[in-house]
């Protein structure tokens, strides 16, 4: 699967305890759309999303990305790609390593590959980085180094959990308009964990509210936006 043949995200009955929370997940995510996943701090954002990546496994239910259930599949069997809000890269690994990383974890890479790769940052703005480390990067650099890496691994399915909680306002609204860009390229399924209102108006095509480890509202956004019957919702979108 690559991203030009998406899969959309279904969890059916998942059921998972940590610690004394429960969390029990019935949802989709649509194939080709971007969906917001929101709801108050620890409600289970980042859980429904570990998930999905195989960080957590569920005690019950399954959790499909296209017509497979990947339940029981470790992470890196799993068609996704993730960014992160610390971007997860190697501080004594220059970027073209870090970037060559996400294709094949011994760096075997083909003639095609160290093009891709070339390619990729070019494509973020960071033509020319190859041979820089995070350490000499901005915060909006590294992030977009970790765009880099997702893009070149081609997969259909990309998730953020809270990338840009940690850019100044201005560049969130610069990284928010790369990801809009990258996904009209793409057209992947991604899932985005923000805590942030306007980022939900500004990127997505459906959304998730979460609460007490459930989900409380699935819809399109324009429908999503619209209804203040959801506890918890009306505040958030008010804010």
């Amino acid at each position: 699967m690559t991203a030009s043949d998406p899969s959309g995200i279904r969890l059916q009955n998942v059921g998972l305890t940590l610690g004394a929370q429960q969390f029990r997940f019935d949802c989709e995510l649509p194939a080709g759309a971007i969906t917001a996943i929101t709801g108050p701090s620890g409600s289970g954002k980042s859980t429904l999303l570990n998930l999905i990546a195989g960080f957590e496994m569920p005690e019950s239910g399954r959790v499909m990305i296209g017509k497979r259930n990947v339940a029981a599949l470790h992470p890196s069997e799993r068609p996704v790609s993730l960014v992160f809000q610390d971007n997860n890269l190697f501080a004594h690994l220059d970027l073209f390593t870090n970037i060559g990383l996400g294709i094949h974890p011994a760096l075997k890479l083909s003639a095609d590959d160290r093009k891709r790769i070339s390619q990729a940052l070019t494509r973020v703005g960071l033509g020319g980085y190859e041979k820089r480390t995070p350490g000499t990067l901005s915060g909006g650099e590294r992030q977009r180094a970790a765009f880099a890496r997702a893009l070149v691994r081609q997969r259909p399915v990309l998730l953020l959990d809270e990338p840009f909680a940690a850019l100044d306002p201005g560049l969130r609204q610069t990284m928010a308009a790369l990801l809009l860009d990258l996904h009209r390229e793409t057209g992947n399924t991604i899932a985005i964990v923000t805590h942030d209102a306007g980022e939900v108006r500004q990127l997505a095509d459906h959304a998730l509210f979460i609460d007490h480890g459930e989900v409380t509202l699935q819809a399109e956004i324009e429908v999503f936006l619209m209804r203040r019957d959801v506890p918890g919702l009306t505040e958030f979108l008010d804010l």
